[in-house]
């Protein structure tokens, strides 16, 4: 069968090849090898009544027809087919001459590096070798641009770099071989170039495996020969992904790597500035330098998981389209005088056929209404529509001025001097002296829009996209640092000291005393139960990030074996949950701007104090799969009931609710009898918690009572209690033993679990005030209305119910 195929095959093929030739076709159309197909099947009969012929007539006919030419790209008609690299990748030295690159700043030793490699007689293949967003990419513009402005050595002038697209290369390849005879093609004409063509492979990893399939090669194993023998191919890659390049010794030889480093804050500043027009012209906003200084600083300091100077480009490209949908959306004022207006004439339109006075004088009401929104909402868009010329018109001058210079660059490199003299002492000194006026202009008080970005709007876009509050990144909490006692006692009582430890420590880091390497601050709370540690460390959490949930809460409890400690930083490879991350460092990840709060420390295992030694010192944990977690916006607190003993003994033999230095100094030495002195020297503050006497349970009555309230206030409800009402709460809930909790518990049973009941059968209503008061000994709870007088008139009967219930029924 396959003989019998193969010459069938052959022979349409050789017929088909005239027919194409005949209608200009580089490639065989199905219809011209359905044609040859037919004349191959066809016998030579005179009664055959099937032709081919036709067929053709009808092809050539469609080919030379309009709709044919129409159709095809207009590329084919004009100009030769595309060449490989033109198919699968960009000219870099082409639009660095058309000006379409972005400027490159710094990185000038890598660059000639990178020259200096290129030069070399074999293996001239530079890698480039360095984090997600460090600007890999980018050095490969400033090399085009170089090679442009005929900034490099002879061996490389005139040359054309090309960036070679792996995903369109391979995009489409349905059969086998067709995407290697795809890069065959690309290193032929690289080959037929005679040098003059430099390649750039980005993701450069992707090459080991990519077409790989049964009894064929990979792209690298084709690239080989190639980078061995004179091919000048430029790659990146981040130092993760350079790993798998190294696993194979044959390839990594042929690459000489460049690595780059994160740029610092003052070199991401200088990019910026040098991309700062760039960002103006497009978005048609003024940049001011703070917003620039502001952008690196910020991102440098909140911004922890991606690298300068993109996260740092990031921001200003965001605040400048911010600012940019602002001028082209209409100004909130303008929008609510419009709702306004409709909400207006929708009821001029109801009240329109209505006759009575009532009617008619709001009808008279809401016209002259009308009429003066209508006049300022005409003043409004007047000013706002000349506004938005002005800074059209300084966007459209920015605009021209950018390609007036690329203009006299390209002017200037073709050897056109007397245009570059018209646009250099001419066009270009007009349009920046316009420019200039422009910004010079100061802006109205009352102006509806704002033409520059500031460094409070790049403060507003990092709080947006960190979560952490506004007035944290704007450093306008300064005042209310200064108070930050007064805002802890709020929710916490007779723990001044503590409080006082703690303010100290944030404002020292706040003020920007302290290491910035390590988080905001560390405690260990010690003392007995109940006593205000884990309220103490809600409250932080929400005076520090605005939200009291905003806590990651550990149970010591359950790290209590030696090997659940692996669980904070996940499972070695190999073992289950390795892919799942650690407890701990995925919980920061993906929450950096929290409180990590370790309850019960003295019940986990000795080691976890060992992986917390590099967080307290360093603010940064390694998790298993090797990724750095950074713990730098973080406060660690972590609570121990240590000494409990010796602060009972204490509490049994002294009256007074203060600690003594002396118990605390024995508190202490049992903390360290425990712990190494590596770890206690890198807590900020041992803080030992005070026993709660009856004075203070008056102030947590108060902040329970609060809390009562505010839950009282949707259902319309008031809740009064007397003086005595009071001291029977702190009396029944006082135990020096276990502090405050059993304050919770009894305000719980003696006085919402009664209410409850009433509320549920109605004797409480909405609008009215619940009385508390104590009646034989127990709490009495009594609505302000006559629940009596109501059945009565419901049910018209007289049952003996009382609107009144004592607490000692429910308890």
């Amino acid at each position: 069968m396959l003989r019998r195929i193969q010459p069938l095959a052959r022979r349409t093929l050789q017929q088909a090849e005239p027919s194409a030739l005949q209608l200009k076709r580089s490639a065989l159309a199905a219809s011209i090898l359905q044609a040859s197909t037919m004349r191959s099947h066809s016998r030579p009969n005179a009664n055959s009544s099937f032709s081919s012929t036709p067929l053709l007539q009808q092809r050539r006919t469609m080919a030379s027809g309009p709709n044919f030419r129409m159709n095809m790209n207009p590329n084919q008609q004009q100009e030769p087919e595309q060449t490989p690299l033109e198919q699968f990748g960009s000219n870099l030295t082409e639009l660095a001459k058309q000006g379409k690159l972005d400027p490159v700043i710094g990185r000038d030793q890598e660059i000639q590096r990178a020259i200096q490699i290129l030069s070399r007689r074999t293996k001239n293949n530079p890698v480039l070798i360095g984090r997600a967003g460090v600007g890999k990419t980018s050095l490969i513009d400033g090399l085009a641009q170089r090679i442009v402005r005929g900034e490099v050595p002879e061996s490389l002038k005139n040359k054309q770099l090309y960036t070679l697209d792996l995903g369109a290369l391979i995009a489409g390849a349905k059969f086998r071989g067709e995407f290697e005879e795809r890069l065959k093609g690309v290193l032929e004409q690289i080959d037929k170039a005679n040098g003059e063509i430099i390649v750039f492979i980005d993701e450069v990893h992707m090459l080991l495996g990519l077409g790989k399939s049964d009894g064929s090669m990979d792209a690298s194993n084709i690239l080989k020969p190639k980078l061995a023998r004179g091919l000048r191919c430029i790659s990146a890659t981040t130092l993760d992904e350079f790993k798998i390049i190294e696993k194979d010794p044959a390839l990594s030889r042929r690459f000489q790597p460049i690595l780059l480093n994160e740029p610092s804050v003052e070199d991401t500043i200088s990019i910026l500035r040098g991309l700062k027009e760039r960002y103006e012209v497009h978005h048609g906003v003024r940049i001011t330098d703070a917003a620039l200084v502001s952008a690196a600083t910020l991102s440098n300091r909140y911004i922890t998981d991606r690298f300068l100077p993109d996260k740092a480009i990031d921001l200003v490209d965001e605040a400048c389209a911010v600012l940019r949908l602002q001028h082209e959306s209409k100004p909130d004022s303008i929008q609510i005088l419009d709702r306004s207006i409709m909400t207006i004439q929708i009821e001029l339109e109801s009240l329109k056929k209505e006759t009575d006075p009532v009617s008619k004088t709001r009808r008279e009401s809401l016209q002259e209404e009308l009429k003066l929104k209508s006049d300022e909402l005409a003043r409004l868009t007047d000013i706002w529509e000349t506004e938005k010329r002005e800074i059209d018109s300084i966007k459209n001058a920015k605009k021209d001025l950018e390609e007036a210079r690329v203009e006299l660059e390209i002017a200037q490199r073709e050897g056109n001097f007397g245009k570059a003299s018209e646009l250099r002492y001419s066009k270009i000194p007009e349009l920046e002296k316009k420019v200039s006026l422009s910004e010079q202009e100061e802006q109205k008080e009352n102006s509806l829009l704002h033409e520059s970005v500031s460094a409070d709007d790049i403060s507003k876009v990092i709080s947006k996209m960190t979560g952490i509050p506004i007035d944290t990144v704007l450093k306008g909490d300064m005042d209310r640092l200064l108070y930050m006692e007064n805002s802890l006692k709020e929710r916490v009582v007779g723990q001044d000291e503590a409080i006082h430890a703690i303010a100290d420590a944030v404002r020292l880091q706040r003020a920007g005393l302290t290491s910035d390497k390590r988080p905001i601050a560390s405690f260990m709370f010690l003392g007995p139960t109940g006593t205000g540690k884990t309220e103490l460390t809600k409250a932080l959490a929400e005076f520090l990030f605005d939200d009291s949930n905003n806590v990651i809460r550990f149970d010591m409890s359950e790290f209590q074996e030696k090997h659940t400690v692996a669980r904070l930083v996940g499972s070695p490879p190999g073992y289950i949950g390795h892919e799942d991350g650690g407890q701990l460092t995925e919980a920061v990840r993906r929450k950096p701007y929290s409180v990590v709060l370790f309850d019960e420390f003295e019940k986990a295992h000795v080691d976890v104090s060992k992986v917390l030694l590099q967080v307290l010192d360093e603010g940064k944990l390694t998790d298993a799969k090797g990724t750095v977690v950074d713990f730098k916006n973080t406060l660690i607190v972590m609570t121990s009931n240590i000494g409990q003993d010796i602060l009972l003994h204490d509490t049994e033999a002294s009256e007074s609710t203060t600690v003594s230095p002396e118990i605390k100094r024995k508190v202490i030495d049992a903390m360290k009898r425990q712990y190494p002195p590596e770890f206690i020297n890198r807590i900020d503050e041992l803080l030992v918690f005070n026993r709660l006497s009856k004075e203070v349970f008056g102030n947590i009555l108060d902040i329970r009572l609060k809390e009562v309230h505010e839950r009282l206030i949707d259902k319309r409800i008031a809740l009064n209690l007397t003086q005595e009402a009071r001291d029977w709460l702190i009396e029944h809930g006082y135990d020096p033993l276990y502090g405050a909790r059993p304050l919770n518990r009894v305000i719980q049973k003696r006085l919402l679990n009664p209410m409850a009941s009433l509320l549920l059968r109605g004797e409480i209503q909405s609008d009215e005030t619940v009385n508390v008061a104590v009646k034989d000994g127990q709490l009495d709870i009594q609505p302000n209305h006559d629940p009596e007088s109501d059945k009565k008139k419901k049910n018209g009967d007289d049952e003996d119910n009382s609107g009144s219930v004592k607490a000692e029924l429910v308890d």
